[in-house]
């Protein structure tokens, strides 16, 4: 019978393991259920040092490169375990790591702040076949075109629509490394066409919101749709140094469509996702995302929207009213408060059945062929599709007054709501927002 050694590193090292990380060492002895006792710790064994746990691992809030370069020295050269990535703006690595070595580096590393499990993190859009007609974005005629302002689509990837063509100012890949602009999935486009598409192939009926902003792609969802916390933080990381070294043409807003459950935490700063974005707004960045598709139960708000600072978007769907509804929240979009009783989402946009551009051959174009939309478009729905509705309204405020911050931005664009439901949260009116922005500077 093998002696738990894994049970014991878990209660041994409670407070530095999260949540999931506990659960996903504990899952490890699972199989031993349908196996010889003879054999349990001959296997125990080769389980703690064989099998590999994807972790991201935080330090205290010092040299971060010192931390790593010593958790390199520690892992790599041991079976499996190595160091993958440094994020130096919130003091963490990731790793893969054998739970030999795990227990290894808590036993003698007391810099190590708590350990993370390399979660999932999923593109949020509804998965349904449009039973209604879609729905252009419908930029409000005579506003601003989000023209000189940068948005970074943190996504699948973009296709290189003619909607976009000429705009697409920069792409990064952290999936598979390819170095021109795609989009496997077809998620990312249509979010970047929702922002920013001009209607080129449809005489303007389906452009976006900022038809004359520029797009930058960053890959951090595979074709499925699916990532981790690392390929975002990855993400966010890289849009903060792109801005150092790119500061007269920076992003200035980034667009999350995604998310994945939120884990109770002290704080929702505990979380190395919120942590991440969190960065990314104090560096001057607007970041807007998604609430989740987990409604209508409350308590149900993703990360990392659960994040106090940035914006947090839910869905409106706007072909229909709801009689359980002060107005028409759709049914999927996550509601507040957040798990840490904060209130949330702060707006409501558009996001069921929005026309948005294609990408032919992609993984959601192959798989709901009947949401194409005559050539070039398609329909989608969920909270994915509302957040690059608030971002382009972002753009907007932006190209009217360039000074302003991500705070600020948020004020207007929050304050600027109409028709309040019971929870407090109200639509997204551009026009409000921008009336109050005119009267600011007056």
């Amino acid at each position: 019978m093998f002696n738990y050694s894994m049970v014991k590193l878990v209660r041994g090292h409670s407070t530095k393991l999260d949540k999931p990380l506990r659960e996903a060492i504990l899952d490890l002895y699972k199989p031993f259920r349908f196996t010889p006792c003879f054999l349990h710790r001959f296997l125990e064994k080769r389980l703690q040092t064989k099998q590999k746990l994807s972790v991201i691992i935080e330090f205290e809030r010092t040299a971060v490169f010192f931390h790593s370069f010593l958790m390199e020295q520690l892992l790599n050269g041991h079976g499996k375990s190595c160091v993958r990535n440094r994020f130096s703006s919130i003091s963490c690595c990731s790793a893969y790591i054998t739970p030999e070595r795990l227990e290894f580096i808590l036993s003698h590393c007391p810099s190590i702040k708590r350990i993370y499990l390399n979660r999932k993190i999923k593109a949020l859009r509804f998965g349904h076949k449009a039973q209604k007609p879609g729905q252009p974005t419908k930029n409000t005629p005579g506003l601003l075109t989000g023209k000189g302002v940068t948005i970074a689509i943190i996504d699948t990837g973009v296709f290189q629509h003619e909607d976009l063509a000429g705009r697409i100012s920069g792409f990064v890949d952290f999936i598979n490394g390819r170095a021109n602009a795609y989009d496997d999935n077809g998620h990312g486009t249509h979010c970047a066409g929702i922002a920013a598409g001009n209607g080129l192939l449809s005489n303007g009926t389906y452009n976006g919101m900022a038809p004359e902003a520029n797009i930058i792609g960053i890959k951090v969802l595979d074709r499925t749709g699916t990532g981790t916390i690392e390929s975002i933080i990855q993400g966010v990381e890289w849009c903060i140094k792109y801005n150092q070294n790119h500061p007269s043409h920076p992003i200035h807003i980034i667009s999350l469509s995604l998310g994945t459950h939120a884990t109770k935490y002290m704080t929702e700063q505990d979380d190395p996702i919120v942590r991440m974005v969190e960065e990314a707004w104090k560096s001057g960045i607007t970041v807007v995302t998604a609430a989740g598709n987990d409604g209508p139960d409350p308590f149900t708000i993703a990360s990392p929207g659960v994040s106090e600072e940035v914006i947090t978007v839910g869905s409106l769907d706007t072909s229909h009213i709801y009689p359980s509804e002060t107005f028409n929240t759709a049914p999927f979009s996550s509601r507040g408060p957040t798990i840490y009783g904060k209130r949330k989402p702060d707006l409501l946009a558009p996001g069921v059945d929005l026309i948005s551009l294609r990408t032919p051959g992609s993984f959601i174009d192959r798989f709901q062929k009947s949401n194409r939309h005559e050539k070039h478009y398609t329909k989608m729905s969920g909270t994915s599709m509302s957040t690059p509705f608030c971002a382009g309204a972002a753009a907007m405020l932006l190209q009217s007054d360039v000074s302003l911050t991500p705070n600020m931005i948020k004020q207007l664009l929050v304050e600027g709501t109409s028709f309040v439901n019971a929870d407090g949260v109200g639509q997204i009116d551009v026009e409000r927002s921008l009336d109050l922005l005119r009267r600011r500077n007056v």
